[in-house]
């Protein structure tokens, strides 16, 4: 009943085999090897190169951060006659370098008088916060938002100083000096106001007497430092220019130091 129309009988085909081309294998494997070889080889020079660049200008401009820390109590207190006392300090002012790695280094704050840290400025600067806010409160004015103000007010002072030894050093035309040795001799400001302020604490006499020692300090203090370890960065240099620029670092202490000792809630007394 039924007509097989359409139906095909399917005969099997045998399959096709290509034949292998040793050649081009080879020719693909080698040429895959070379592209890789090369694009690994050129992606780790770049890789390389950028690792050494930054690292070059993080050690140029940031140091090593752990280096402010390495104290010990024999340099804190040596660190702090310095600072505060500067005309008694009959030692030398310069750095002592050591080498590392085929280079010379400067050595670690506990063993060289004259390195930056950043231990007594961080310490200084908490301590002033502290005594500001107790100066406050004997006067019956503390509030948080008062500490609040104070801590500004010392970061904006840090910020200031730091700026000014950064456009000194600049306008000689020094080599960019590590950004955390600028920060930390701009901290040791606060070494020298906790005297200040400790003194209006007990008497505004003494207020009136420590204010100006401190700033004169700070100032020899800053020059010192400046002549013999941040101007060895110079490439030229003029004496008139230079001895102006120290006396203006000198003079500005004044200014700085009334306002951070002017302890009130107001931006600009």
């Amino acid at each position: 009943m039924y007509n097989n129309i359409g139906s095909q009988t399917m005969v099997p085909q045998p399959p096709t085999r290509s034949e292998p081309n040793p050649f081009g294998n080879a020719f693909n494997v080698a040429g895959s090897g070379l592209i890789r070889g090369g694009l690994g080889a050129y992606g780790g020079k770049i890789l390389g190169s950028s690792s050494e660049y930054v690292q070059s200008n993080i050690s140029r401009y940031f140091s090593d951060p752990q280096y402010y820390f390495q104290v010990n109590d024999h340099y804190v207190r040596n660190k702090l006659k310095v600072v505060l006392f500067p005309f008694l300090h009959r030692g030398q002012w310069t750095r002592i370098t050591e080498p590392v790695g085929g280079r010379l280094s400067y050595k670690p704050p506990f063993h060289d008088i004259n390195a930056p840290d950043l231990y007594i400025p961080l310490m200084a600067f908490g301590t002033y916060v502290v005594l500001a806010g107790l100066a406050l409160g004997l006067r019956g004015k503390f509030s948080p938002e008062a500490l609040n103000w104070l801590f500004i007010k010392g970061l904006l002072g840090w910020f200031m100083q730091a700026t000014l030894l950064k456009v000194t050093l600049f306008s000689l035309g020094s080599e960019e000096a590590p950004l955390l040795d600028i920060m930390a001799y701009a901290g040791y400001t606060f070494a020298g106001m906790c005297l200040a302020v400790f003194g209006r604490i007990v008497s505004g006499y003494f207020y009136y007497v420590l204010m100006p020692f401190t700033c004169l300090s700070m100032g020899f203090f800053l020059v010192k430092t400046l002549k013999r370890v941040l101007f060895l960065g110079v490439r030229s240099y003029e004496s008139s220019k230079h001895h102006y620029l120290l006396l203006f670092i000198v003079l500005a202490q004044f200014p700085l130091f009334i306002w951070l000792g002017n302890i009130t809630v107001n931006w600009f007394i």
